[in-house]
């Protein structure tokens, strides 16, 4: 499986491609991330909320524990302080409650930024990307070989615009089936340059022995 084209034109606009992918991808985590943050911002009332409640119940409950301790004193002197602070940890609660509803709120918000772009790459430019790489993988370990060469030639029939067809060769589909081995070549070499690839393998590759040029014109 090849990650890139052969040809600087090719392999440089995919280079540039894979750049603003991953560069897309992260301003968008560091974008749900800062949302994330903001909106965690919003809990801070209900967190000096939540403490004062605590503080104020925790206060007023030792207050009616100490008014229950003095002797003589009905209990319903220290029911005010009692109630208080059961008003108090209500209001502890409201407190606690703002800040659950903020951190889903921030969770949902920042997924919701990061999974949709993310899954824009994932759904499109990813399975196109992957399937230039089998494509392009394929054609590689083909064009070596004359059996190989045959293949992408049907493969540029199958494929490739009949406009580029035609510039080729108007007969070039009757040539091709009567097995010209300039059509048969001159498809492959098409069908190579559309993936970005040499018609040869790299020097020191196993398949590094470059075809012969043929004139299809002849």
């Amino acid at each position: 499986m090849k990650l890139y084209a052969d040809r600087a034109p090719t392999a440089i606009r995919q280079s540039l491609t894979d750049l603003f992918v991953a560069a897309w991808v992260y301003a968008w985590v560091r974008l749900g991330m800062t949302v994330f943050d903001l909106i965690q911002k919003l809990a801070v009332p209900g967190q000096k909320l939540e403490g004062a409640g605590n503080g104020l119940a925790e206060n007023l409950n030792s207050a009616g524990d100490k008014i229950k301790g003095v002797p003589g004193v009905p209990d319903s002197v220290a029911a005010p302080f009692t109630n208080a602070a059961n008003a108090a940890t209500s209001l502890a609660n409201a407190g606690r409650d703002q800040q659950e509803i903020v951190a889903d709120l921030a969770w949902i918000l920042s997924i919701v930024l990061v999974v949709l772009p993310v899954a824009l790459v994932v759904l499109v430019w990813l399975p196109l990307r992957i399937r230039w790489m089998r494509r392009a993988g394929s054609a590689a370990r083909l064009r070596g070989a004359t059996a190989g060469r045959d293949l992408l030639a049907l493969r540029a029939l199958a494929t490739q615009p009949i406009g580029k067809l035609v510039k080729l060769d108007p007969e070039i589909a009757a040539r091709w089936r009567k097995g010209d081995s300039a059509a048969v070549e001159a498809l492959a070499r098409l069908e190579l340059r559309a993936l970005g690839l040499r018609p040869w393998a790299p020097a020191g590759a196993p398949d590094a022995k470059r075809p012969p040029e043929l004139d299809l014109r002849t």
